[in-house]
């Protein structure tokens, strides 16, 4: 596909050099020369220098011609309109970034009414994914699926554990009715069988019930109780979305925020949240707020590096639960030399929907993606398809269909039934299925076959 995308920001980078891996043409449109020169030098794509809201500009790019494009600018405004122009001028599909609170309450409506295809939300998507890790705070990470009624979730195995040692056949010897699909050991990444064993520093992604779910974490030694208090340092556009999902869960919350007239419209805001003006990354401060009487810390300031030093000092601390915002994704092996929690990436939630997107407009027909997420440093993918008619993959057992290496089938949902799946049973037409896999570009659920 041809793709044109305006904005060389952390989205623009992450979209460009992800799109490109998958084999589409990628034109990029940025105001600034230098910026430009550096994502053209990295990835392989094509260059614009421009406003891409102007109609001359967008021509130059090709956006006549391009089969999707999608504006990530640091401007709302400008994302809006040029969304707007490329669909006039004859782009078939438009993807707009939208921040501000004041446009998301009205996607729909703008959405509808503009014929923009997709408004995403960095940090909308980046509340979501953390509300989501406080509701399931024993996991470092979770992703949903079905609408929430099945997850993979992320554990890792210490040696308080009773796990190591263990091989996967014989984990239901143990009452631990739970199906790994990934284990990263160092940089290894292992999509395992039954013989497969697991060991200490093992971080393992499994699904199951929920029922399972709690009985692994409790012999993994990563059980946590229920969350009731939060306090959240940075009170940026992330925060504010945040707030609306903890309130609903009846969370004790607090937030710290260096810039006093921040502090004081978010107090305004949200009268039943205590704000406070101070900074969130000074140990002294931290200690005299009583860090420590909370549950959790999140950290959205807006800097990794300091996000990453208050995340640690409050697990030294004793603090049960650290959520830590990252935009630069090659800290993130960094933080694997510690033991930290659960890592938010706002940039990668969005190139996720951006790419399922993509794949969901590749694929005329047999099964669509319904879901994409890339996981333990986007080596591994988890998809979700809808089965089709006419699909290959359907009328045989799963014994005697033959995948694809490093490709495992996790669950399949039938007719409201969640079935974890055995080697008798089949996949049948009009089942949702989740497949993890290392290889990508899988568009179709007929490209697990052998």
């Amino acid at each position: 596909m041809k793709i044109v995308v305006i904005g060389a920001g952390k989205v623009g980078e992450e979209l460009c050099v992800c799109l490109t891996s998958e084999g589409h043409d990628v034109v990029l449109i940025e105001k600034d020369t230098e910026r430009l020169e550096q994502l053209v030098g990295m990835a392989d794509i094509t260059g614009v220098i421009g406003n891409g809201a102007i109609y001359d500009t967008q021509m130059e790019a090709g956006v006549d011609a391009c089969d999707l494009f999608i504006a990530v600018s640091p401007s709302d405004e400008i994302n809006i309109i040029a969304a707007i122009t490329a669909k006039k001028i004859g782009a078939p599909y438009t993807i707009a970034r939208v921040r501000d609170p004041a446009y998301s309450m009205q996607m729909g409506f703008v959405r509808e009414s503009l014929g923009i295809s997709l408004m995403i939300n960095p940090e909308l998507e980046a509340a979501r994914d953390i509300a989501r890790i406080i509701q399931f705070p024993s996991a470092l990470d979770i992703e949903q699926f079905d609408n929430g009624r099945v997850n993979i979730v992320e554990v890792r195995i210490t040696e308080k554990s009773s796990l190591p040692g263990i091989r996967l056949r014989d984990l239901r010897q143990h009452n631990l009715d739970v199906l790994v699909c990934i284990i990263q050991r160092g940089d290894q990444i292992i999509i395992p069988d039954g013989s497969a064993e697991i060991q200490v520093g093992d971080h393992v992604h499994i699904t199951g019930s929920f029922e399972q779910l709690n009985r692994f974490y409790v012999a993994a030694k990563s059980y946590t109780h229920r969350l009731d208090s939060t306090l959240i340092v940075g009170g940026g556009r992330i925060t504010h979305y945040l707030l609306e999902r903890l309130l609903r869960q009846k969370m004790r919350l607090k937030v710290i925020e260096v810039n006093p007239g921040k502090a004081e419209a978010l107090a305004s805001e949200f009268p039943d949240v205590e704000v406070t003006s101070g900074d969130g990354t000074d140990q002294a401060f931290l200690r005299e707020e009583r860090m420590t009487n909370y549950d959790a810390l999140v950290a959205l300031t807006g800097i990794d590096e300091e996000n990453l030093l208050l995340s640690l000092f409050a697990k030294r601390e004793g603090v049960k639960k650290t959520i830590t915002k990252v935009n630069r994704t090659d800290l993130l092996k960094v933080l694997d030399l510690f033991d930290l929690d659960s890592i938010v990436t706002p940039r990668k939630l969005i190139a996720d929907i951006i790419l399922r997107y993509v794949r969901a407009l590749q694929n005329s027909q047999g099964s669509n993606v319904d879901a994409l997420y890339r996981l333990v440093d986007n080596k591994v993918e988890a998809l979700q398809f809808h089965i089709a008619h006419g699909s290959r993959a359907t009328g045989k057992s799963l014994k005697e269909l033959r995948l694809v290496d490093n490709t495992l089938l996790a669950f399949i949902v039938r007719d409201g039934k969640l079935l974890f799946p055995k080697g008798n049973d089949c996949m049948m037409e009009k089942d949702r299925v989740v497949v993890v896999t290392t290889h990508r570009n899988f568009r179709d659920i007929d490209d697990i076959l052998a």
